[in-house]
């Protein structure tokens, strides 16, 4: 884990993203900030539709242009700012010093070209390398993420190859000119539960040898507890907590991370927690964000949440969350207004 003197890898400011439709501008990320030091993994969690995904792809211009438009920010990796890069250098880092492990390894592998020639791709667009020394490090690669008889596989297409098989190439390739950041989107999502501690322990020991940070974007709140340094929780397109993992887990301090962790199953003892539900819907993104996106599904929520959108406030050393809850000055006039 990465000590805190260390510079970021990562540093995103006021991300904002929007699509343009025919019903008017869907706010997809609104003001997002947050930072990625180098070796760490950070667990970026939340319901379907919080925007995590689109935050990430956003970093490294995967979305297409038009319907998305990264409206303001910067994302400063190693101190560039990918947002102002050139379409030809961004590519370089894209792949290159960026590496990104799709959801559904089945869509994004080629069906038409072999598993070899897929991961020596980036090695010969990237390192240089000619087709029989990225043939060879391909044999190394698939021999590093645990496919065995490697040899013989490279000629293997992706549909001869199990799912969990098939997101061990996709690793491979992210993996195949050493990344210094590696983002991972929801990589397990569609794997047995054996296959996904497979990947899991996989990603943590590629993570150890090789050093490189690394961003988890999943919905499982169990996985991330088993593996981040730190988590970031999202919802309605906004950052609502972060926290080291051992801190947002003990002393969740949002309510939709608090409720969040009430839907996760436990066994306490021979006693098992019943689990609750989210009451409500998640918000529909299509206006400014101007009120706070969890009001009308928080039991705590009172007149300021309906008038103003919550910045990020601190709780502690390194744990922020976006209530008013935490604000001295609202939960006065909370006090007050009902008292």
């Amino acid at each position: 884990m990465a000590t805190q003197a260390e510079a970021p890898v990562l540093d995103v400011r006021n991300l904002t993203t929007v699509f343009r439709t025919r019903r008017g501008e869907v706010h997809a990320v609104n003001d997002v900030s947050f930072h990625v030091a180098p070796g760490e993994l950070l667990g970026v969690v939340g319901e379907s539709g919080s925007g995590k995904s689109v935050t990430m792809m956003s970093l490294i211009g995967l979305l297409p242009t038009p319907p998305a438009e990264v409206r303001r920010g910067s994302v400063l990796f190693q101190g560039r700012d990918l947002l102002r890069m050139p379409a030809p250098e961004l590519r370089r880092v894209r792949g290159g010093e960026i590496g990104f492990v799709f959801q559904d390894p089945m869509t994004s592998l080629n069906p038409v070209f072999t598993v070899g020639q897929q991961i020596a791709e980036p090695l010969r667009k990237h390192r240089g390398m000619d087709k029989r020394a990225a043939r060879a490090r391909a044999q190394e690669l698939l021999e590093l993420v645990g496919i065995p008889d490697a040899r013989r596989r490279l000629s293997d297409y992706p549909h001869q190859f199990s799912g969990g098989m098939r997101q061990r190439v996709m690793i491979a390739i992210a993996l195949a000119c050493e990344p210094k950041l590696l983002i991972a989107d929801e990589p397990t999502t569609a794997l047995d539960v054996t296959i996904q501690a497979q990947i899991i322990d996989l990603m943590k020991r590629l993570r150890e040898e090789l050093g490189m940070a690394v961003i988890w974007i999943t919905h499982d709140l169990g996985v991330v507890a088993g593996i981040a340094d730190r988590v970031m929780v999202m919802y309605g397109g906004e950052v609502a907590e972060q926290a080291p993992t051992r801190a947002l887990f003990r002393e969740p301090a949002h309510p939709y991370t608090r409720a969040l962790l009430k839907t996760v199953p436990t066994v306490r003892g021979a006693r098992e927690r019943r689990l609750t539900v989210i009451d409500g819907q998640p918000p529909i993104l299509t206006e400014p964000p101007s009120r706070c996106p969890f009001r009308d599904r928080c039991a705590q929520a009172w007149g300021r949440c309906h008038r103003a959108d919550p910045p990020l406030y601190p709780v502690s050393e390194g744990h922020d969350a976006a209530c008013f809850l935490h604000d001295p000055q609202a939960q006065g006039a909370r006090e007050a207004a009902h008292a």
